[in-house]
């Protein structure tokens, strides 16, 4: 059927009389000599997902082992998404319309104890810290992590509830099976019929042997509510996550190539100032005493060489490194950078040409996109632990006053009020900032606890600081300064000698 005839049946008529207006279309929907290759098959997210995950996965790794700025991609999000100290808890439990101060601080204590070596995770050799890095750039170069809550006894410290990080390949993701209650199992994946995860088939051991042959073994069904399966999704119905370096894996690996290939002919040319060639095609003796007899010098300072008769030299002129070597190199890491969501500046660590008004605009931009980052993982992964370890350690009795006495576990949801604060960072000009952040609280544009949040910092933390510091000077006899007033533009102007 003519896309006529079926306009003239949509319309209800079939009147050849009818007049069809001409159908507008899209270019980029177009079949012709210029798309050919240009793929348009459309499936199930899942589906993609499954014939590619284990290959991109093993070449993200390979990457992150052997090229430079995949690792420096790895490192950049390990330094700007947990930081150098990890996400900081801020318990906002209230006592009617006011902070609780005191079980907030409590629980904060207790959680930061938790979080030391040997008690927060099963293995005791990670911290809490240790254990948000992981999952972090695991996520970024495997496409997801998985994390296993422990509770009870086995958990082995007071609070009976221990994290145990899993590797992504216990997840297998052949494990196929429609179930008979209407649920399915998805890549290992066991879902409910409104695609909810109910549990989580993993391998009883790691399914890679010392020769890195894989096995199939038996699984164990884990409920969902054990696990936590960390991945950013970026489509619906999403059931696994894959690497954050996917769409620049091919120019990484192609870069790399190039690179060493142009650094390995430039040290050959360095190497290599030329050919000795003989007439006759044979290779002749340079061993001091030519066939004829005649001497064959070696080069000496302020000397003319010889060669033997019938013996010609050939230059060899390397083209490398050529003049657009760094232009290809640049042009590279820009698509390579926009592809992994980072700055170019940053990737490639070149702050040639850059002045205060670009690198500030590219920065804010930037940091923008890690700040999604730590949202991101702290609804997948902090709160999640965080509610956990609550709840845990209220049924322990191990969260509570110095002297014993446990807070009390019927007021869980009450405790459970908390936010996580990721880190931040400082800026070019940060006396720029902080007069425009002074400027805005005298003017009620902003509050002093959203300027000390911006800052990574802790509003409760800083004036129990600020009042134990003017106490501790005081009983010592030290007067504090009073801050200078700022300083005004009048000021700023001095009148010549």
């Amino acid at each position: 059927m003519k896309i006529t005839d079926r306009f003239r049946k949509w319309l209800g008529r079939d009147d050849r009389a009818v007049r069809v207006p001409r159908i507008r279309s899209f270019e980029a929907a177009k079949v012709d000599d210029l798309t050919f290759g240009f793929s348009s098959a459309s499936s199930a997210v899942d589906v993609d997902i499954a014939a590619a995950l284990e290959r991109l996965r093993g070449r993200s790794r390979q990457l992150a082992n052997n090229n430079d700025f995949a690792r420096k991609f790895l490192q950049q999000v390990e330094v700007n998404v947990v930081g150098p100290t990890g996400f900081s808890l801020q318990v906002t439990a209230h006592d009617g319309a006011r902070l609780d101060v005191l079980a907030n601080t409590l629980i904060e204590q207790s959680f930061a104890d938790w979080g030391r070596r040997g008690a927060c995770e099963v293995s005791g050799q990670l911290s809490f810290v240790d254990v948000q890095r992981i999952v972090a750039t695991t996520v970024a170069r495997d496409g997801e992590c998985l994390v296993r809550m422990i509770r009870g006894a086995e958990a082995q410290n007071p609070w009976q509830f221990a994290l145990q990080v899993l590797d992504i390949d216990r997840l297998p993701i052949g494990y196929n099976v429609t179930l008979a209650n209407g649920g399915r199992i998805v890549m290992g994946v066991e879902l409910d019929r409104y695609g909810r995860p109910v549990a989580y088939h993993l391998h009883r051991t790691h399914p890679g042997t010392a020769s890195g042959q894989y096995r199939t073994g038996d699984t164990e069904r884990v409920p969902a509510t054990d696990i936590l399966h960390v991945f950013r999704t970026s489509r619906p119905e999403q059931r696994r996550g894959v690497p954050a370096m996917h769409t620049a894996m091919l120019r990484l690996e192609m870069l790399g190539k190039f690179d060493l290939a142009a650094m390995v002919a430039a040290r050959k040319g360095a190497e290599t100032l030329g050919f000795f060639v003989s007439q006759t095609g044979d290779a002749p003796r340079l061993d001091g005493v030519a066939d004829d007899g005649n001497q064959v010098t070696t080069s000496v300072p302020g000397q003319y060489d010889t060669l033997p008769a019938g013996v010609d030299f050939r230059p060899y002129d390397s083209r490398y490194p050529s003049d657009v070597y760094g232009a290809f190199v640049k042009a590279s890491l820009r698509g390579i950078a926009s592809g992994l969501g980072v700055s170019y500046n940053s990737l490639a660590s070149d702050l040639e040409g850059v002045n205060y008004s670009s690198i500030r605009a590219g920065v804010l931009e930037e940091r923008d996109a890690w700040m999604q980052w730590q949202n991101w993982m702290i609804e997948a992964f902090m709160s999640p632990v965080y509610e956990g370890w609550l709840r845990a350690g209220l049924l322990a009795g191990a969260i509570g006053f110095a002297g014993g006495t446990p807070l009390p576990a019927t007021k869980v949801d009450k405790f459970a009020s908390h936010r996580w604060q990721g880190r931040r960072w400082a800026w070019v000009d940060p006396l720029k900032d902080t007069q425009a952040n002074i400027a805005a609280i005298e003017a009620k544009l902003k509050s002093r606890r959203q300027v000390i949040d911006e800052q990574g910092g802790d509003l409760d933390e800083v004036w129990a600081q600020l009042q134990a510091e003017a106490a501790l000077a005081q009983s010592l006899g030290i007067e504090l300064a009073a801050a200078p007033p700022p300083v005004t533009d009048d000021e700023r102007v001095t009148s010549s000698p």
